[in-house]
């Protein structure tokens, strides 16, 4: 298997709603690693690496979020991987 990298830029309701929290504990159940982030204008940008099929699970995991959350649009960009080691929230 090849290892793949995407940057997503998640928007609706996804902060305040433990959705940087629940990322982080549903990418390290699958092996995914990168970042995820709360952006200003109220969005969360999360970067996954791994995979193919772990990212996949993972980004349909991150259209639906957890369970307070709605998210309404989710924007997605491919990216050459860069060997990330671990998925943590960054602050």
């Amino acid at each position: 298997m090849s290892v793949v990298r995407c940057r997503m830029v998640v928007s609706g309701r996804v902060q305040g709603v433990f959705y940087r929290d629940s990322c982080r504990a549903v990418a390290e159940r699958l092996g995914v690693r990168g970042t995820v982030r709360n952006q200003a204008d109220g969005g969360v940008e999360v970067v996954a690496e791994g995979e193919r099929d772990q990212v996949d699970e993972f980004l349909n995991w991150c259209r639906e979020g957890p369970p307070r959350a709605r998210v309404t649009g989710m924007t997605i960009t491919d990216e050459p991987p860069q060997a990330e080691r671990s998925f943590r929230i960054v602050y």
